[in-house]
């Protein structure tokens, strides 16, 4: 059975208590008119092989979408107490910098909606070329790894910086700098990779994919080499439940695969444990900061898949992440940041 899986329990808020473990009581309850939908409960409406869940998850979607969310005074006042948890990395960039005295920085970011703005064609892309300047100082300074759940060959084609660590495929597909490059002079390159296994079998559900969702306008697949992206960002509402029961009639009959879900993109990965959060870990173990107390890592990223990530980061009780988002999120990350231009000007 293919099924979509998420382990973190989040909130559930729709103007009613619906708290039921102590964590959740922590966290400040959500004003009246916002709505909070459980990732958990989201993903298990999903489930593949009941097809009334789809119809329930497309009406999550649809709660669960910003454009869904706009309760006028109410958002001000939750992003406000959202805040308080989670402050702008701007406005604490002082301690920050406290924080982090004395200590290796290790850098890891996101690249869709962190160093890019999220566009409706994912093959667009592109980042600022003041971005790619920015990166290329930091990883002058610290370590520096890019962790992406597109192909790692594509993400380097978007960055086209040789001196940094480039995760792909959800952290599935991991090299480090080129050989000569001034981050590795001595040593070999990593190079990582966990689900080579599983090659043949996502070439052959992505030509299966592609075929049966091109009767969906704006629905695009994406081959990630080690994970494919279904985008349905410029996909009409009343078709998601169409392409949902797509990607369900193709995924019934590979249990090896499982499916996530991301921005307006469902995933479609290998069911091995592997994940942001463990690439972070081996990229640590790599560079020989897996049992240091002097290491400093900051993970940047703006979407679910990185709070894997976050939550390492937070276990381990070094360093902290940092989650980019113009709304309130339940998150394992530290500190804020609202849109890639604010990554920029933080990273400077």
């Amino acid at each position: 059975m293919v099924s979509f899986i998420e382990e973190r329990p989040k909130n559930i808020a729709a103007g009613q208590n619906m708290v039921s473990d102590p964590k959740s009581a922590q966290k400040p309850p959500a004003p009246p008119g916002f709505i909070s939908i459980s990732r958990k409960k989201l993903l298990q409406n999903l489930e593949i092989n009941a097809g009334a869940r789809v119809n329930s998850w497309v009406d999550s979607m649809r709660a669960s979408s910003p454009t869904h969310m706009k309760s006028a005074p109410s958002i001000a006042d939750d992003q406000g107490s959202w805040n308080l948890n989670h402050p702008s990395a701007l406005d604490m960039f002082e301690q920050i910098i406290d924080a982090s005295k004395g200590k290796q920085i290790v850098m890891f970011l996101d690249y869709d909606g962190t160093l890019s703005p999220i566009v409706a064609d994912p093959d667009r892309a592109f980042m600022s070329k003041k971005m790619r300047k920015t990166v290329r100082k930091l990883a002058k300074c610290f370590p520096t790894a890019i962790v992406s759940g597109r192909c790692r060959d594509k993400v380097y084609n978007f960055v086209k910086l040789a001196e940094l660590y480039y995760a792909g495929s959800h952290g599935m597909d991991i090299k480090g700098p080129e050989k000569g490059s001034k981050s590795n002079k001595d040593t070999e390159s990593v190079l990582f990779q966990p689900a080579s296994e599983f090659l043949p079998m996502i070439d052959e559900v992505y030509k299966q994919l592609v075929e049966t969702t091109k009767s969906t306008p704006g629905a695009k697949v994406e081959n990630n080499k080690f994970c494919l992206s279904v985008h349905f960002r410029c996909v009409d509402e009343k078709k998601w439940s169409e392409l949902a029961q797509q990607v369900k009639s193709v995924l019934k009959d590979y249990p090896k695969l499982r499916l996530t879900q991301g921005r307006k993109v469902l995933e479609i990965r290998p069911t091995i444990k592997w994940d942001k959060g463990k690439a972070l870990e081996f990229l640590l173990e790599s560079l020989g900061f897996a049992n240091c107390t002097d290491v400093f890592p900051v993970y940047i990223g703006d979407d679910r898949t990185d709070e894997d990530a976050f939550k390492i980061l937070r276990d381990r009780g070094q360093g902290f992440g940092i989650l980019v988002s113009k709304f309130p999120k339940d998150t394992n990350a530290s500190y804020s940041l609202q849109e890639p231009d604010e990554v920029s000007s933080e990273l400077l």
